[in-house]
């Protein structure tokens, strides 16, 4: 039984700390909960950069090899226009010596 002010005051306190104690929980709680999907989205983040950056190093290591076929195929194209001038040229010579 309340039998004076101070009995008041003590019931006051402690439903205040009550409340206080349960609004500090809730808070944290979802503090917590936060914290845990942030760090999951920086995990998405981390596996999202780590699947680009696996395709960039294919994609640079296709063109590296791109680029060493497309030398060799422009080497070759090269050799066959000279090719086909030397033949251009050669036939010429034969109908000119046909001729005379």
């Amino acid at each position: 039984m309340i039998f004076n002010s101070l009995d008041i005051l003590n019931l006051v306190l402690s439903i205040c700390i009550f409340v206080l104690t349960f609004f500090l929980c809730w808070a944290i709680y979802f503090f917590v909960e936060s914290v845990q999907r942030a760090n999951r989205i920086t995990k998405r983040i981390e596996l999202g950069v780590d699947k680009i950056e696996e395709v960039v190093g294919i994609a640079r290591e296709k063109l590296k090899n791109s680029s060493a076929y497309f030398m060799i195929l422009s080497e070759i194209a090269k050799k066959a226009m000279e090719f086909v001038q030397e033949k251009k040229e050669a036939s010429k010579e034969a109908k000119k010596s046909k001729k005379k």
